[in-house]
C-alpha cells in the first residue's frame, strides 16, 4: 500500500474520536431545546441548561489534563482506547438520565473521555506522519468534529420534527455510543507512534514501524533510517538533559514560548464565538425569529460550509502554510460578526418584507463564518500545537493546550445563554473584538512551522525571537536531509526521492 494512503487511513480511523466531539457540540444545542427536553425536566432556566453544556467540556478539561500523564505512560493507543471506554459510560449515563442531577453526572464523565480523546489523537497523528503530509492528518481532527457536527444537527433536526417523545433527545445522545466503542475496540490493529516507542527504549519496534508507514516496511530505505536517526539523537539529548517534561516547558526559553502560544491558540479559537454558535444555534436563531426545527436545519446547512472549508484544509493546508490561514480567518471571523450584530439588532424594527433580506445576510454570512473558521482557526488550533512541541513534553504541552480551551470553552458555554437573554445583540461585539486581536496577536508572534520535522522544532524556536511580523518560514536543508544524505554516502547509494 502507498505510504501515504497508509498514513491516511491511520489518521481517519483515529480521527473516530473526533467525530464525537464534534457529534456532541452540534447535537446539545437542538437537544436542550425539544420541546420533551424542557418538560421532562420541568422547563430548566438558562442557568441551569447552560450548565448541560459547560459540565461537558469542564469534564473534558480534566480528561486532556489526565491524556497529559497516560499518554506518555500507557502510550498513544492505549489512552485512546481509555477515552473511548469512558466515552461510552458517560453517553450511556446521559441517554438513560432522569433528572438533571443524573444528566449533569454522565456529561461529565463523556466529556472526561473526550478531553482524553481530543488531545491524543491529534499528537498520534502528528507523530506518525510524514513532514510534507503532517498538517494534513492532523487537519483531520477538525475534519471530523465538523463531521460529527453535522451528524449531530440533522439527526437532532429529524428527532425533533419527527418524534414527540423523549426519543426527541435520547436517540441522538444514545447514538454516539457507537463511533466510540469501534474505535476502542479496533485501535490497537494500528500502529504504536514511533516516537513514543523510541522514547521507551524500543528501538527496533521503532524502526519497524517507520518502515511500516513510510516505506512498506522497507527497514533500509534511507528515509526511514534517516529519521530514525534523528529521532533517536533528539531523544536521548533530551534524556541527558534530564529535565521532566513538564517542569521544561515553564524552564526552556523556546519551550515556553511554545507553550504561550499553544495556550494562545486555543484560547483564540473559543473566542472567534464558535462555541456559541455551536451549542446555542436554536437560541441565536430566535433572534431573527426562526424556529428550533428551522434553526436545526439552517445550522446543518451551515456545518456543511464548515466541511468544505475543512477539506480545503486537508488539502492546501502544506502548501498554504498556517501562519497567515489563521490571521485572515480570524478577520474573516470578525466581519462575519460584524453582520450577525447589525442584522439582530435591526430585525425587530423593520417590516416584514425587509426582515427576509437580514435573514438572508444573517444566514450567507453565519456561512461564511463556518467556511472561515473551519478551515482556519480551528483546524489550525490543532494542527500547530501537535507540531511544534519536542518529544519531551509534546504530550504535557497539547494536554495544558487542550485545558486552556475546554476552559475558555466551559466560560462560553456557562455564559452564552443568560447573556444573550440580557445583552442581546451587544454580545456579540465581544467576538467582534477578540476576532481583531487573535489577528494582530498571530501577526506579530507565530511563526511559519510547514515542512518542518518535528526533530526540528527546537531550533526553529530557539533561531527566531518572540516578535516575527516578517517571518516566512525556513527554505534551507533540514537536518533530516543532511542526516539522509550521509547514509546515503556510507551506504554507497545514489540520492532517491524521499519517502512519502
Amino acid at each position: 500500500m502507498n505510504p501515504h494512503l497508509y498514513q491516511l487511513l491511520v489518521g481517519l480511523f483515529a480521527s473516530l474520536g473526533s467525530f464525537l466531539f464534534g457529534y456532541d457540540l452540534g447535537v446539545i444545542g437542538g437537544a436542550v431545546a425539544s420541546p420533551s427536553f424542557v418538560s421532562t425536566f420541568h422547563n430548566p432556566s438558562v442557568n441551569e441548561t447552560g450548565a448541560v453544556v459547560s459540565v461537558f467540556t469542564g469534564g473534558a478539561f480534566f480528561g486532556a489534563a489526565v491524556a497529559g500523564i497516560t499518554a506518555n505512560r500507557l502510550g498513544r493507543r492505549w489512552t485512546i482506547i481509555l477515552g473511548s471506554l469512558i466515552f461510552c459510560l458517560g453517553g450511556a449515563l446521559q441517554t438513560s438520565a432522569q433528572n438533571l442531577g443524573y444528566l449533569y453526572g454522565g456529561r461529565s464523565i463523556a466529556g472526561l473521555g473526550v478531553g482524553i480523546l481530543v488531545m491524543i489523537i491529534p499528537l498520534y497523528q502528528a507523530e506518525i506522519a510524514h513532514p510534507a503530509i503532517r498538517g494534513r492528518l492532523t487537519g483531520l481532527q477538525q475534519l471530523f468534529i465538523g463531521l460529527g457536527s453535522t451528524t449531530a444537527v440533522f439527526t437532532a433536526h429529524g428527532t425533533v420534527s419527527n418524534f414527540v417523545s423523549n426519543n426527541q433527545w435520547r436517540v441522538p445522545l444514545g447514538i454516539q455510543i457507537i463511533p466510540a466503542g469501534i474505535l476502542g475496540a479496533l485501535i490497537l490493529l494500528f500502529p504504536e507512534s514511533p516516537r513514543w516507542l523510541m522514547d521507551h527504549d524500543r528501538h527496533q519496534e521503532a524502526l519497524q514501524t517507520l518502515a511500516k508507514l513510510h516505506s512498506n516496511n522497507d527497514i533500509n530505505d534511507t528515509w526511514v533510517l534517516a529519521e530514525y536517526e534523528q529521532i533517536k539523537s533528539t531523544i536521548q539529548d533530551e534524556k541527558e538533559n534530564g529535565a521532566s517534561s513538564l517542569y521544561e516547558l515553564f524552564k526552556d526559553p523556546a519551550s515556553f514560548r511554545r507553550l504561550v502560544l499553544v495556550a494562545a491558540i486555543q484560547a483564540s479559537v473559543q473566542m472567534t464565538g464558535v462555541s456559541a454558535i455551536q451549542y446555542f444555534s436554536p437560541t441565536i436563531y430566535k433572534q431573527v425569529g426562526v424556529g428550533t426545527a428551522q434553526s436545526l436545519l439552517y445550522q446543518g446547512i451551515s456545518y456543511i460550509w464548515g466541511i468544505a472549508g475543512q477539506l480545503c484544509t486537508v488539502l492546501f493546508i502544506d502548501r498554504i502554510g498556517r501562519r497567515w490561514p489563521l490571521i485572515i480567518g480570524n478577520l474573516t471571523c470578525s466581519v462575519s460578526f460584524i453582520v450577525t450584530a447589525a442584522v439582530i439588532a435591526r430585525f425587530n424594527d423593520v417590516d416584514p418584507s425587509a426582515q427576509v433580506g437580514l435573514l438572508w445576510a444573517f444566514l450567507v454570512f453565519g456561512w461564511i463564518f463556518q467556511f472561515a473558521f473551519s478551515m482556519c482557526c480551528g483546524s489550525l488550533s490543532w494542527v500547530i500545537p501537535s507540531e511544534i512541541f519536542d518529544t519531551k513534553t509534546r504530550a504535557h504541552g497539547v494536554a495544558i493546550g487542550c485545558l486552556v480551551s475546554f476552559a475558555f470553552n466551559t466560560m462560553i458555554g456557562q455564559i452564552t445563554d443568560p447573556a444573550i437573554a440580557s445583552q442581546g445583540w451587544r454580545y456579540f461585539l465581544l467576538f467582534v473584538i477578540c476576532n481583531v486581536t487573535n489577528a494582530i496577536f498571530f501577526w506579530a508572534f507565530l511563526p511559519e512551522t510547514k515542512g518542518i520535522p518535528l526533530e526540528e522544532m527546537n531550533r526553529l524556536f530557539k533561531e527566531t525571537g518572540w516578535f516575527i511580523p516578517a517571518h516566512r518560514g525556513r527554505h534551507h536543508t533540514t537536518e533530516l536531509a543532511v542526516t539522509q544524505m550521509e547514509i546515503e554516502e556510507k551506504s554507497g547509494t545514489a540520492h532517491v526521492e524521499s519517502s512519502p
